[in-house]
């Protein structure tokens, strides 16, 4: 079909470059459709690794500046809740001041945001530069949807956008590995200094090769108040998350952040349909397909983020192993992602995305409730065929998504739906971590106190319960200095065999999360404005 998004094609003085839509190759480096995917692709890694490289890291950190459970919980949320929060708001800037300009921002705040957070001694700093990668990344991640839409003709976007949502999930998978191998052989800080030189090499590609887009009709105001209402509804709701293990869930805080995150919610919704240039225009959700694919994306990231976040602390806490041998562990699930990749882009060319997609779910779902089973003493070759599973489960919605809703939404929206598509999944991991957190600290809360006599272990305090329950939720076993053996022995086989309960009660939870989510799959179909491409001069 014909594609009508505008854009503009002129490149420096005037001159039109290279046309890409006829098929013949562009002049010179900048605005090269291939080499324009590379440089993006080298941007959007950043981000997308930096998503989950961090899980392996969270140990050290934890133990290098004495975090908290919770403390360490907002280090994974503070990220995740900037750049869903800011991702919109983000593709908007670029729209109205050209996604060149916001994609070489991006790179520089973000590859200087890793660059403080490597040099903090404090965990408030790491959580305050992580806001700031969250921030700097929301910038990213849509001009490159937006470049790549400009850039490639209409024959070769599907192709140009499957690779690129390749490279975000070979990335998200292969963050624990690159952890893991950073924090054993250097420390937790080049977790964060190795973006420094990815973010320059982006920076150099970006200025030699990318090419300015900019819409004709673009937004020449911005939601403000739109965005303080959703930033808000989405602080209140994960703070209530995060927060309800200490305060209790009956508690009258809990619930006044949660009934202060609907009504912010409900604001929100108001003020759109109201104001001139909404940051969400709700007639996006008019179409079920594209409304599907947006609570799908929150429903696979809730499961597997939540998921993954207790599953770095069981390899390293509980089996005892090496942040590098950890990250090994995960190669299936990383392995089977980048594999199932181009499988499912296969599949959802041939037989449209519901079928791939539902089953896809089906397998995350039974990967998920495979680890609720595993015990202390599981063995390596059990663990990796559940995480074998899970990656191969997770491949088609990776690959799927930018399908399912940009293209199931109005052409002139199809930035906005970009955005949407990667705030859904930015918003679903914070939600899984702090919906699954919760539900591993009220299970550890609730179990260890009856683990723990039942043990014949000295009775403690509630101030020391307090804190031992915090170590547990985390795999650790609240073992002090001068401890007789014995009972240190003691001591850890609770701790285990408690955590271990929490998080087999977690995997059920993201495994009934995922059950959903197969459900949701079936309303998803191919949309009319799948096939449009953006090719210049062309589009």
């Amino acid at each position: 079909m014909t594609s009508q998004t505008t854009v503009d094609s002129t490149g420096p003085g005037g001159k039109t470059p290279a046309d890409p839509s006829d098929g013949s190759p562009a002049t010179g480096l900048r605005g090269h459709p291939w080499f324009t995917l590379i440089t993006v692709a080298v941007g959007v890694m950043m981000v997308a690794l930096d998503g989950t490289i961090v899980a392996i890291a969270n140990p050290a950190i934890a133990s290098d500046l004495g975090a908290t459970f919770a403390e360490v919980q907002w280090i994974t949320n503070a990220y995740f809740l900037a750049l869903a929060v800011s991702l919109i708001t983000a593709g908007k800037l670029g729209d109205r001041f050209g996604h060149r300009q916001t994609f070489l921002i991006g790179v520089v705040g973000f590859a200087a945001a890793s660059g403080a957070i490597g040099l903090s001694d404090s965990i408030a700093f790491v959580v305050t530069f992580r806001v700031f990668q969250g921030l700097f990344g929301a910038l990213l991640m849509p001009a490159a949807l937006g470049l790549l839409r400009a850039t490639f003709p209409a024959e070769k976007l599907n192709m140009a956008i499957g690779l690129w949502g390749m490279v975000i999930g070979a990335s998200t998978a292969g963050g624990p590995i690159l952890g893991g191998v950073l924090v054993e052989h250097v420390n937790w800080q080049s977790v964060f200094f190795i973006n420094v030189p990815v973010g320059a090499v982006a920076l150099v590609l970006g200025v030699l090769i990318l090419l300015d887009h900019r819409a004709e009709n673009a937004p020449r105001s911005f939601d403000v108040l739109g965005i303080a209402f959703l930033s808000g509804a989405m602080f209140c709701l994960v703070w209530a998350l995060i927060k309800a293990p200490t305060w209790g869930w009956g508690d009258g805080m809990t619930w006044a952040f949660i009934v202060g995150s609907a009504v912010l919610f409900a604001a929100f919704a108001l003020w759109e349909t109201k104001v001139r240039e909404p940051l969400i225009p709700l007639a996006l959700f008019r179409s079920v397909p594209l409304s599907a694919g947006v609570v799908l994306m929150v429903l696979m990231a809730i499961a597997f983020m939540g998921g993954l976040f207790f599953v770095t602390f069981y390899l390293q806490n509980v089996h005892g192993m090496s942040p590098i041998d950890a990250g090994l562990h995960l190669l299936p699930l990383t392995g089977m992602m980048i594999v199932g990749s181009p499988v499912a882009g296969a599949l959802i060319t041939k037989l449209g995305p519901r079928i791939p997609l539902a089953g896809g779910m089906a397998a995350t779902a039974i990967a998920m409730y495979g680890m609720s089973t595993l015990e202390t003493d599981t063995g390596s070759a059990v663990m990796s065929v559940w995480f074998a599973l899970l990656g191969f489960g997770l491949a088609p919605v990776m690959v799927g998504a930018t399908e399912v809703i940009v293209g199931n939404a109005p052409m002139e929206l199809s930035g906005v739906a970009g955005g949407l598509q990667q705030a859904a999944m930015q918003i679903g991991g914070s939600l899984g971590t702090a919906v699954l957190g919760a539900v591993m600290a009220s299970k550890v809360d609730s179990d260890l106190p009856a683990n723990w006599t039942g043990a014949g272990l000295p009775e403690l305090t509630p101030a020391q319960l307090d804190q031992a329950s915090e170590a547990v939720q985390v795999g650790v076993a609240p073992v002090t200095k001068g401890t007789p053996e014995v009972i240190a022995a003691k001591i850890t086989d609770v701790a285990h065999d408690t955590f271990i309960s929490g998080m087999s009660l977690a995997s059920l939870v993201a495994a009934g999360v995922a059950v959903v989510a197969v459900f949701v799959a079936l309303l998803t179909k191919r949309g009319e404005n799948a096939e449009a491409g953006a090719g210049v001069g062309h589009i």
